[in-house]
């Protein structure tokens, strides 16, 4: 039995995007060679592995079972690959990397830059964005991800840990008093980003304060901003507040209650493998952390 390989790259990349226009950016080849290949393994099969209609692609069958074992056999293929080559191969090809906050752009994107500096063929591309992806249809490599991982399916790995720190301008705890406990912050003005809900650490136990933001951002720099200028209380990574600390701008509060083990997590898709820009790039950052202090 002659065994070719002939098409089953192209079908792969359309049943894991869904599409052949995403599956011909992903090989970096035009729609028609996709079109081509695919209807070429169709034929010598004798099978029908997708069904087309004008808006949507999905698997038959025939075709999630063929893929299920194609995938492995491609994977594998690039495993072996990349496993004889990591030391001599030049990485080239794209890098996506979705990252968020203040702590992704001080030091995680110098890092990248540092090893886009190892990889001169390599082109990285950081989104700064707060959401959560889809690995595959975004075609991001990996995140950087804070706090707890609620997604199992999704392989997580641990960079570091972070202290949370609360704070507040002298001028705003002069106006309106010091807290003494998180739940006093009920009666106070927050400055938040995302989570209505604060997490403290009460004698070893978790204590959760749900609270209404007096001002809310996604952008750390302008809740530090807001702290500084007197508008309230705000709860961030200690890296978060930078010179403000610092330079005494805002001064801490609640400190028996911090929680000093928020983790940042190098976060991707739950897959066979990894592709050695991806693999590499993680490693490298993992390396750069493993002495790491906010």
């Amino acid at each position: 039995m002659n065994i070719s390989f002939n098409g089953i790259i192209e079908f792969v990349a359309v049943a894991e995007t869904h599409g052949f226009s995403a599956a011909a950016r992903k090989l970096g080849v035009n729609v028609s060679h996709i079109s081509r290949k695919v209807a070429a393994l169709e034929k010598e099969l004798g099978v029908s592995l997708l069904a087309r209609s004008t808006r949507t692609v999905r698997l038959t069958d025939a075709g999630q079972a063929y893929f299920a074992r194609c995938q492995e056999l491609v994977y594998g293929l690039q495993e072996a690959n990349e496993t004889v080559l990591d030391k001599q191969v030049e990485l080239s090809g794209v890098l996506k990397v979705s990252a968020a906050g203040e702590f992704a752009e001080q030091h995680i994107a110098p890092l990248l830059i540092e090893f886009g500096q190892l990889h001169p063929k390599l082109t990285i591309e950081m989104d700064f964005n707060s959401q959560m992806v889809n690995f595959v249809d975004d075609a991001f490599d990996f995140s950087i991800r804070y706090g707890p991982m609620k997604d199992s399916s999704l392989i997580a790995r641990k960079l570091t840990n972070r202290s949370l720190v609360a704070a507040a301008s002298e001028r705003y705890l002069e106006a309106n008093g010091t807290p003494a406990h998180p739940k006093d912050l009920t009666s106070h003005q927050c400055l938040m980003t995302n989570n209505s809900t604060w997490f403290f650490d009460n004698q070893g136990k978790p204590l959760e304060v749900k609270l209404d933001p007096r001002w809310r951002s996604n952008s750390v720099r302008s809740v530090v901003l807001a702290c500084e200028r007197g508008l309230g209380i705000a709860y961030l990574p200690r890296s978060s507040f930078g010179n403000a600390l610092k330079g005494g701008s805002v001064v801490p509060v609640l400190e028996p209650f911090w929680n000093r083990e928020i983790a940042t997590w190098i976060v991707y898709a739950n897959r066979n493998f990894l592709p050695a820009k991806a693999r590499l790039a993680i490693n490298f950052l993992l390396e750069k952390f493993e002495h790491w202090q906010e």
